[in-house]
């Protein structure tokens, strides 16, 4: 009942700061250029199984194009052949002259996924991969494959900035909500003879943390550095973003933890008569920095924002408790005198951590790379249909269909 009573001060908080946001608001702020792509979604893969639904998309701005940028909404409705429901709804909303910039990220999820255990590098490297001691001497049985789970998830997480006088710094907080239930691991068996000890199992009971369902609901404080000359898909500017989570237990929390994501973007121009021929850099870091995550909210590539990270890996196929990542991409006309359609090449890498392998950040370098299609839907508001092809190690591969530039 306090966990409930907090959440609801919090909601009431951001409503005080919604009307605010609305007083700044004025009649000229209404939906301008909007554009709405309703994209069918028909792809495969081995861990949903054939997938059927719309991956709708839409540009907008909420004032005067010359002095508010664009803003961008993405969203799911999936079902596959897994039996598996993938709802999501992802916001970048810039409001009239950018005097706020509103972030929000909803997903509900019926959904399997396997894992790895934490770390990157081989499977042999890591205990899950040679038997996880659980006795003195006794080792369980060693799993060289991904770790099958079953579960629901429902995300939260809404973040409210506020821009700094004229310049393009913003600052703000945010409320965060993870809530993963119903959580089936598949491979765990502690009654066989050889015991078969999963990574989530093993990391969970080892930090006291519950197995069945666990939420991490916590505030943020958020810094925002933002030049970009159009958010869904830049040709010049940089972008900078520090988010300090902070999950106490009078939230809900079983154990007090906090986390730590620093983010950083440019856009380097290779000829200025066709912005579109350019190098774009991403990356990032999430870290944990104190007390007790349980393991599916640990950092992991994938649970990015916009879940874009990671090209040619399945989502969560890396992670640790700490978690560096990094992604160089090329990005090129294929006209000579049109912007219609472009071309990317473009590889990334990520390093985690396993504090009981000692496996540390930089120890092991787990790569991708790929090629792109880019057909520009709206000139206006530049949103691209992307198609991706990716490779990486461990036999990794990935088809990618969706609306705007990766980053």
């Amino acid at each position: 009942m306090r966990s409930l009573i907090v959440v609801l001060v919090l909601f009431l908080g951001m409503c005080t700061i919604n009307a605010q946001m609305k007083d700044s608001i004025s009649e000229a702020s209404k939906f301008r250029d909007f554009s709405f792509i309703p994209l069918p979604v028909i792809a495969a893969n081995p861990t949903t199984g054939w997938m059927f639904g719309l991956a709708p998309g839409a540009t907008w701005y909420m004032g005067d194009p010359s002095n508010t940028s664009i803003s961008s909404g993405l969203g799911t409705v999936i079902y596959t052949t897994n039996k598996q429901w993938i709802l999501t709804a992802k916001t970048n909303v810039f409001l009239e002259g950018d005097s706020w910039n509103l972030l929000g990220d909803y997903r509900f999820f019926i959904t399997s996924q396997p894992t790895y255990g934490l770390g990157t590098g081989p499977q042999s490297g890591k205990p899950v991969g040679t038997g996880i001691e659980y006795e003195d001497g006794m080792f369980s049985k060693p799993i060289s494959i991904g770790q099958m789970m079953e579960f629901n998830y429902f995300r939260f997480h809404q973040t409210v900035l506020k821009r700094i006088e004229d310049t393009r710094f913003f600052a703000g907080i945010g409320y965060h909500l993870d809530y993963h239930y119903n959580i089936v691991d598949n491979l765990l068996d502690l009654e066989a003879e050889e015991p078969v000890l999963t990574s989530h199992y093993s990391y969970n009971t080892m930090h006291g943390l519950s197995t069945d369902n666990y939420l991490l609901s916590g505030i943020s404080v958020n810094a925002l550095y933002d030049s970009r000359d159009n958010a869904v898909n830049p040709y010049s500017g940089r972008y900078a973003f520090a988010n300090i989570r902070i999950n106490p237990t009078f939230l809900g929390n079983e154990k007090s933890s906090s986390l730590l994501w620093l983010e950083y973007r440019d856009y380097l121009n290779l000829n200025k008569q066709r912005p579109r021929h350019m190098i774009g850099f991403w990356t990032y870091g999430w870290f944990v920095t104190s007390g007790e995550v349980p393991y599916l909210d640990l950092p992991a590539v994938g649970w990015d924002q916009f879940g874009r990270s990671g090209r040619a890996y399945t989502q969560g196929r890396f992670r640790g408790e700490n978690l560096m990542y990094g992604e160089i991409e090329y990005r090129f006309p294929l006209q000579k005198n049109k912007e219609t359609f472009g071309g990317v090449v473009f590889v990334n890498t990520t390093t985690a951590t396993n504090e009981m392998a000692d496996i540390n950040l930089m120890q092991n370098l787990d790569y991708g790379y790929g090629v792109g299609l880019r057909v520009m839907l709206n000139k206006k508001s530049r949103a691209n249909l992307n198609i991706d092809f990716a490779w990486g190690k461990y036999g990794a591969s990935g088809f990618y269909l969706g609306l705007n530039e990766v980053f």
